[in-house]
């Protein structure tokens, strides 16, 4: 696992995976939290169009060129997971740089994770964005 106050230290960009414009959701008060914390959020998912003032995208492969996300948090089922790590490293590959896949508590999958690795892509399994900020003192 990478040292997680680095990560979190020199990330500017985070791509929220599963972002959710509904306020009960657990994706919802983390993306804001990041967003207050001074990062830049990027909400993934195709069903919505904008989340905390910023623009929803379907998926990594449709941001802008112009953007490149440092940290790739994923909030989706486990079901889901090993997929959006394969979208994670399509976009890594595509834009020649190499996002933290980060999945919250509960999402991490072992093919998940391998994909991840294999990949050459940081991985980080089961943790809590907002937590381990939090936690570092950075929050």
């Amino acid at each position: 696992m990478p040292d997680l106050k680095t990560t979190l230290a020199n990330a500017r960009t985070i791509a929220v995976v599963g972002c959710s414009d509904r306020p009960s959701r657990t994706s919802y008060a983390i993306a804001r939290y990041l967003q207050e914390a001074g990062y830049r959020i990027i909400p993934i998912n195709p069903n919505i169009s904008t989340c905390h003032g910023e623009p929803a995208f379907p998926d990594l492969q449709s941001l802008p060129d112009d953007v490149r996300v440092d940290i790739v948090d994923i909030f989706r089922n486990p079901a889901y997971t090993a997929e959006m790590v394969e979208s994670a490293v399509a976009y890594a590959e595509a834009t020649g740089t190499q996002p933290t896949v980060w999945t919250q508590i509960g999402v991490s999958t072992s093919e998940a994770q391998r994909l991840a690795e294999d990949a050459g892509l940081p991985y980080v399994k089961n943790r809590c964005i907002m937590v381990e900020h939090r936690r570092m003192g950075d929050g």
